[in-house]
């Protein structure tokens, strides 16, 4: 049986980089018996949590919290993708985690963070947010830096392939992980 794995692309940037780098990803965490499908907060469009009850009691009364908690339950686990800024995750990201409880627990995780040093703090900060929801942290986490010669005038990307590739392996191996994980 396949498992299903949500990339969650946590930047909701007009002009973000982040979109590339979960192109690329996708296909290489995906193995036979394994899919991963990008889940793109900017078409999602959360409005700021606006649920008047506790997430953790379930009761959802809002038709978007309804839909995102249905999205969330049909997978397995997550790919958390996400620039640093000012060496924390962005608030959309948050937002979208915090809208839910019951659907995080339980279901491992793996962190994608990226910045000119990797994200690094950014990192770290969503270690301890995941803790929280009881989602197990896979210890294949990549932190992707961003180097200026890879990158065109608007910022993006001028061969993602080619700037990616130094973490092609761990990309594969987290996916194998997934794999060991959920089997």
């Amino acid at each position: 049986m396949t498992k299903k794995i949500g990339l969650i692309i946590g930047s909701t940037r007009p002009n973000r980089i982040s979109t590339s780098i979960a192109t690329w990803l996708q296909p290489a965490v995906a193995q036979e018996g394994l899919a991963v499908d990008l889940i793109d907060l900017a078409k999602i469009d959360l409005p700021f949590l606006d649920e008047p009850g506790q997430p953790a009691d379930g009761n959802y009364t809002l038709a978007h919290t309804k839909a995102w908690s249905q999205l969330i339950q049909g997978y397995d686990g997550f790919i958390l993708l996400f620039p640093q800024y000012n060496w924390g995750y962005p608030a959309p990201l948050k937002n979208a985690l915090d809208y839910l409880y019951a659907e995080w627990r339980g279901k491992p995780v793996s962190l994608v963070s990226y910045g000119g040093h990797g994200g690094f703090q950014a990192a770290l900060g969503m270690q301890l947010v995941v803790r929280g929801l009881k989602m197990p942290l896979m210890t294949t986490n990549l932190q992707l830096t961003l180097r200026k010669q890879d990158l065109d005038d608007n910022e993006q990307f001028i061969d993602p392939a080619q700037a990616l590739a130094p973490y092609a392996f761990n990309a594969n191996q987290m996916g194998a992980e997934f794999l060991n994980r959920l089997s």
